[in-house]
């Protein structure tokens, strides 16, 4: 199969959250096990990821530096941080492969997603990012452009726009390099956001985009058999946080966007991937999962995860539970 496997931040940061170099290397160790397996068993494969807190992280350097240098653009941060887990991605893959005695190449692709200059989400950007700042340190990243929030006790915030993903650019190259036999990763972060100023001239924004609705984006242009959202909990579950909590393991697409509807998922945790799992189903006409790292080889086995099938009139039948999901 063809899959595209969405990794969460949990996949490059430590279990509590910690996002030193040494942290991210062996996060990202530990993370390109299970995926090697799965090129292993012959599957093409592609990655996308979060990067969060390495964004943050620059953030933080900008705000520091910002009275002796000009902030860098958060395109520019997003091309960094791609091309900085995408080496991480590569060394680790290659050393998990060789264990397993294969010589299938990898590939990192500092990739864009372009966005359209008119969408709403730049009139009134609200994506808070980074870190609580007083007033004054605000002040001074005010005189550089960007847009701030008094949020009361905890200090002023940065927010930024997110809009809506319309077309990964690269991503005929990750056809290309997939076709050659590599393993890719591009569209971390949600790609680096960029509008068109007129054919084949593109311009870096000032933006976020969900890494999720990204990944699944990728997954339809590629044509995916297979999306994966990599998590760190093995099922979405209903009543999340509650006595009566109850993991979600096959559902339809649209009894799941039933749940969604219905203020089952967490806006800024689960939600967005259940929105994006949706996405790719409805596009595609395959099946998507949500799942764990670590569950990774028994999700696309059918035996844990969140499945996500699609509607009868859209696919073939889908497996039974404990067969393969595509």
């Amino acid at each position: 199969m063809r899959i595209v496997v969405a990794l969460g931040g949990n996949a490059m940061t430590a279990p509590d959250g910690s996002a030193r170099p040494a942290d991210q290397r062996a996060a990202i160790e530990r993370a390109a096990q299970p995926i090697a397996d799965l090129v292993c068993q012959r599957h093409q494969v592609v990655l996308t990821h979060g990067n969060g807190p390495q964004v943050g992280n620059l953030l933080v350097k900008n705000e520091l530096a910002a009275g002796v240098v000009p902030p860098v653009p958060l395109d520019w941060c997003g091309a960094q941080t791609q091309a900085t887990i995408g080496v991480l991605l590569l060394d680790a893959l290659d050393q998990a492969l060789a264990e397993r005695g294969s010589d299938v190449r990898t590939a990192t692709l500092v990739s864009r997603t372009l966005v359209e200059s008119t969408d709403p989400a730049f009139e009134n950007p609200s994506k808070p990012i980074g870190r609580y700042l007083p007033a004054a340190e605000a002040a001074v990243m005010i005189g550089h452009g960007q847009h701030w929030q008094d949020r009361g006790a905890r200090g002023w915030r940065r927010v930024v726009a997110s809009p809506e993903p319309v077309s990964c650019l690269d991503a005929p190259a990750a056809l290309s390099l997939l076709a050659a036999g590599f393993v890719v990763v591009c569209a971390g972060g949600g790609g680096i956001p960029v509008i068109e100023l007129g054919p084949h001239r593109y311009q870096g924004v000032e933006a976020v985009i969900d890494k999720d609705r990204t990944a699944a984006l990728l997954a339809g242009m590629i044509g995916a058999d297979l999306m994966v959202i990599a998590t760190d909990v093995p099922h979405a579950s209903l009543g999340w946080g509650t006595a009566v909590a109850r993991p979600l393991h096959r559902v339809s697409v649209g009894e799941l966007e039933g749940h969604a509807a219905a203020g089952e998922f967490g806006d800024g945790s689960m939600g967005p991937k259940v929105s994006a799992a949706c996405r790719f189903v409805r596009q595609r006409g395959r099946p998507a999962v949500i799942t764990s790292l670590d569950g990774l080889a028994a999700a696309i086995a059918g035996r844990t995860g969140t499945i996500v099938e699609p509607e009868p009139e859209l696919s073939q039948p889908i497996a039974n539970e404990g067969e393969p999901v595509a």
